[in-house]
């Protein structure tokens, strides 16, 4: 049996495999281990409650199909990455090119014009995981569904501002013979949008309290595309780096946003810890730490306490 979806990141030809697992975009590896255990648990023949042949037979093929390649790409560390750029930068693409999303249910359009879109996601897609294999026969509509939200929560996050549906006016009785009005068009007036670098940045910083460094890196350096010059990008570039235990190409953008902006706070407290584990001075001398150099106050608010 072949599964077609017309929804979601399905349409543009990706497969969504979040969707497959009805997982979020940025569901860690415990959580995607944990919910294909119980999708395996449903659908494999040792443990599948169907008694229908069918139904059987569409479990298995389901499990073989979609679930284990999900699984497998998202339960690795480098094709989960590459997975979550190759959506990223759809979502990106889709924003730029202004393309026009068409949304199919009420959740999604929900999704798309709520202020905390966030919450919306994260809670929708619990409330489908819940039932998603139960109806086998109603699964494909079921990951469409997971996949319109995939799709309008990347494109959020990537600046998308969805126009929020007109509401319904009753329109008064105007009698036959009345003659005709020509009504000017009411034009909503646009809609106040930060920076696309500064969205890039917030995303960046988001991604970085949440230890999600591969991917802050990536928006920083959609950024630095935009904006070469931008301090702010270069120094948090920096802080990606450092937590990465990269300590020389760390210090590279810590002095390049420092010859951007000499005032850059973060730039000098990174260059400064750098300094601090390599033991040099700017100069290439050999220093002493000093004692009242510690990772709180200013390093701990920037790059968390000390890795154990």
């Amino acid at each position: 049996m072949s599964f077609k979806f017309n929804r979601g990141f399905f349409k543009y030809d990706f497969i969504d495999y979040h969707a497959v697992m009805c997982v979020p975009i940025d569901a860690d590896i415990k959580e995607i281990r944990k919910r294909y255990l119980k999708i395996a648990r449903r659908l494999h023949p040792d443990t599948c409650r169907d008694e229908n042949d069918t139904e059987k037979e569409l479990a298995n093929e389901l499990l073989s199909k979609l679930v284990n390649p999900a699984y497998e790409t998202l339960s690795g560390e480098k094709q989960r990455m590459e997975h979550l750029l190759i959506l990223s930068q759809m979502g990106k693409r889709l924003v730029q090119e202004s393309a026009s999303v068409e949304l199919n249910s009420d959740v999604a359009q929900q999704l798309a014009t709520a202020p905390h879109f966030e919450h919306i996601y994260q809670s929708g897609l619990a409330k489908i995981a819940e039932t998603q294999y139960d109806s086998l026969d109603k699964i494909q509509d079921t990951i469409a569904l997971v996949s319109e939200l995939n799709l309008v929560y990347t494109m959020r996050s990537a600046g998308k501002i969805f126009a929020a549906a007109p509401p319904l006016i009753a329109q008064p009785d105007i009698p036959t013979n009345a003659p005709a009005v020509n009504k000017a068009p009411v034009i909503s007036p646009p809609q106040k949008k930060d920076s696309v670098v500064l969205q890039y940045i917030r995303r960046a910083q988001d991604l970085i309290s949440q230890n999600q460094l591969a991917q802050a890196r990536v928006e920083l350096q959609d950024a630095l595309k935009l904006e070469p010059n931008n301090s702010r990008c270069h120094s948090l570039i920096g802080v990606v780096y450092l937590k990465q235990n990269l300590t020389t190409s760390a210090k590279v953008y810590f002095n390049r946003a420092l010859q951007l902006d000499p005032k850059d706070e973060t730039a000098l407290a990174g260059r400064l810890k750098v300094e601090q584990i390599t033991g040099q001075k700017p100069n290439g001398a050999k220093r002493t730490a000093s004692p009242n150099i510690g990772g709180g106050g200013l390093f701990g608010g920037l790059f968390g306490g000390k890795k154990k």
